[in-house]
């Protein structure tokens, strides 16, 4: 459904507020080039390890159903930037903490957070690896104290090229983002297509 402005700039409010008191003022190194940490989550951080030139994607999804491959391992074509996947991943967190996950485990949640649906088997079915994706990030939220995943091991999964995260945006879809999102061209005339990503993201819950 097409958002008239009146809504764009209601949700544009509620999302700026949201992500004020999130401390995600956008993409900042954290550990490394593809560590962030989450600010107003003390202890917590989130790594991208994004690959291209995946040969191997229908393995990954079965390692990553069984639990042989740690974190969530995403389609790369639905997300435009790393500040996407840290909304995400911060409403998980939160969540957990709480105890009040939709989902069964803390990386389906960042996930099913990506989706502007509430239906859960929908939101794995847009956003979870594909058997023919050749790009693809794994996303690992980590607490302070905890033992690390050694980045080293989820590569050793990946037969593809592992490269920054800051190329997200190179290997997005944008045709299927704006069809999953539902993003009117009258949208990015008004903001950019992250914006329209994000505001949908939070207005879910609203649904």
């Amino acid at each position: 459904m097409t958002l008239v402005v009146a809504e764009k700039d209601q949700i544009e409010a509620r999302v700026e507020e949201r992500l004020g008191g999130m401390g995600l003022e956008g993409p900042q190194g954290g550990e490394g080039p593809d560590c962030w940490p989450l600010e107003r989550l003390p202890g917590w951080r989130v790594s991208l390890l994004l690959f291209r030139a995946v040969q191997n994607a229908a393995e990954l999804r079965l390692k990553a159903m069984s639990g042989a491959l740690p974190g969530a391992v995403i389609s790369a074509a639905v997300v435009l930037d790393p500040f996407q996947v840290l909304v995400a991943a911060h409403k998980a967190v939160h969540l957990h903490r709480l105890g009040k996950l939709k989902t069964k485990a803390l990386h389906s949640e960042v996930i099913y957070n990506l989706s502007p649906s509430n239906n859960i088997s929908d939101a794995f079915r847009r956003f979870g690896v594909a058997d023919g994706d050749t790009a693809v990030l794994v996303v690992l939220v980590e607490e302070e104290g905890a033992e690390r995943v050694d980045p080293a091991s989820v590569e050793a999964h990946v037969n593809g090229q592992r490269v920054p995260a800051g190329e997200l945006s190179a290997l997005a879809d944008l045709a299927r983002v704006r069809k999953t999102y539902k993003v009117a061209a009258e949208e990015e005339r008004l903001g950019t297509l992250l914006d329209a990503v994000v505001f949908r993201m939070a207005a879910k819950e609203a649904q």
